[in-house]
């Protein structure tokens, strides 16, 4: 029953609280395999989780935020029905620009109480930097609300926060900072300096991506024209008249993880390579020959590849092992092609049944 008597909505709601403490806890968990299962085909949600606020943490947030409005305007109230967070899930997302098509498809499935845009209220002012996200109060809608599994649940609300994992890691070490509003303007500029950090960096980050799709696209659209010898060293771009020194030409161009990607897939289309390993990959042929251009890595595998298809076809005859994947023929290719610089890509093992096989009596072994 509503009222004015704080002492008794105080106590009320401590009622309240213990007596659906349990059952809080069962929502909690329907809400968060809801939503787990309604985003897992969205791959932009890298973390779900959830808490129950701590009972006296709800009294105290009513204190500060509610209690002074509503005694002036003599409205009555109950303690729990002004804290919509009381069930709060949280959603983390790697990219800023990923929490408005998350918020869209969650409005989708829930009856959307309240929005609150944290990135707005922050853009819209000219010196102002702090937590950004998308806070939705949601409800099960009709249709899942008169669902048996999701009976027991219906009435409760609860708040839903989008961020993204840089926004997460500054509201959590916000919230370790004591003193904020009534500080020395040079501690307040501090803090603000800090905040305007995370924002950077959560716009680099996206970016970062960004650039990385672009170089994918980039070594994708560069001409690959019939290599039949070995194209010069990067270094030989030194040489040339350069007007930019971003202007990098078709196989004089330096090898990069791009470019050795977009070669690799010529090579082996049915592969999905996994870009930390590609990068691993790359970082060490770059490392035993540093000056190696994209075309001198190309010329590399296409001229050696069909006689290691056949070590591999005699190798996995063998019953050695049933390994012989592309990094490994990769490997076998650049040490057939200049065993001085790439003996190191092979174990001794490997590097002997190799030159074994290239030494028997059969021709087309050689090369």
């Amino acid at each position: 029953m509503s009222s004015l008597d704080f002492e008794a909505e105080k106590a009320a709601f401590r009622d309240y609280y213990n007596d659906n403490a349990q059952r809080l806890e069962q929502a909690k968990g329907a809400f968060l395999t809801l939503l787990s299962s309604l985003l897992a085909h969205a791959d932009h949600v890298v973390a779900a989780t959830g808490r129950i606020k701590d009972r006296e943490e709800s009294i105290k947030k009513f204190t500060r935020k509610y209690q002074e409005a509503l005694e002036k305007s003599q409205t009555p109230y109950e303690i729990k029905d002004s804290i919509t967070d009381l069930i709060g899930l949280r959603l983390v997302c790697l990219y800023d620009d990923e929490i408005e098509p998350v918020g869209e498809l969650v409005r989708e499935h829930f009856n959307v109480i309240y929005v609150t845009d944290k990135t707005a209220e922050i853009e819209r002012t000219e010196n102002s930097f702090g937590y950004k996200g998308l806070h939705l109060d949601l409800r099960l809608d009709g249709a899942r609300a008169a669902m048996p599994e999701y009976q027991l649940f219906a009435p409760y609300r609860f708040e839903l926060q989008i961020r993204t994992i840089i926004q997460d890691s500054w509201s959590t070490l916000d919230h370790k900072i004591k003193y904020k509003k009534s500080i020395p303007a040079s501690l307040k500029r501090r803090i603000n300096t800090l905040a305007a950090l995370f924002e950077l960096a959560d716009r680099e980050f996206r970016q970062v991506r960004d650039a990385t799709a672009s170089e994918i696209e980039k070594a994708e659209a560069e001409p690959e024209a019939e290599v039949t010898e070995p194209a010069p060293d990067a270094a030989a771009l030194a040489e040339l008249p350069r007007s930019n020194d971003d202007i990098e030409r078709g196989q004089y161009a330096p090898l990069n993880a791009f470019r050795l990607l977009r070669i690799a897939r010529h090579f082996f289309p049915d592969v999905d390579f996994e870009p930390s390993r590609l990068d691993g990959f790359t970082a060490e042929v770059i490392e035993r020959q540093p000056k190696i251009s994209r075309g001198k890595f190309n010329y590399y595998l296409r001229s050696r590849i069909g006689l290691v298809r056949r070590y591999k076809a005699h190798f996995l005859e063998s019953g050695r092992s049933d390994k012989f994947n592309a990094f490994t023929e990769m490997r076998h290719a650049l040490y057939a092609a200049d065993p001085d610089a790439f003996a190191g890509m092979l174990t001794n093992v490997a590097r002997e049944n190799f030159d074994t096989w290239r030494a028997s009596d059969d021709p087309q072994n050689e090369g």
